[in-house]
């Protein structure tokens, strides 16, 4: 059987190796968190880059609608006219 000195010593042995475990796995924790920020900035400038796009895009689409209509407006009354006709019928069905 084991004396108390030696279970005195396996017991310190043993808190030690898990305060060991802890830091190692607080440190991980603070590396993983750090490159799920950097990943995350990452993603949001992505996604910033892609909405300043869109909106420029958009822009363009709108700015070229309003020559169209501008310069057709019948057939620009027509396509309305169609649409609406037909947005109509799908939503007075039964």
């Amino acid at each position: 059987m084991a004396t108390p000195e030696k279970k005195h010593v396996e017991l310190a042995a043993s808190k030690e190796s898990v305060m060991d475990a802890y830091d190692k796995l607080m440190e991980a924790s603070s590396h993983f968190r750090k490159a799920a920020e950097a990943a995350g900035i990452d993603l949001k400038q992505d996604a910033v880059d892609n909405l300043a796009k869109g909106r420029e895009k958009a822009g363009e689409l709108g700015k070229q609608a309003d020559t169209l209509m501008k310069e057709k407006p019948l057939a620009t009354l027509s396509v309305a006219f169609v649409f609406g006709f037909i947005l109509s019928q799908f939503f007075s069905r039964k």
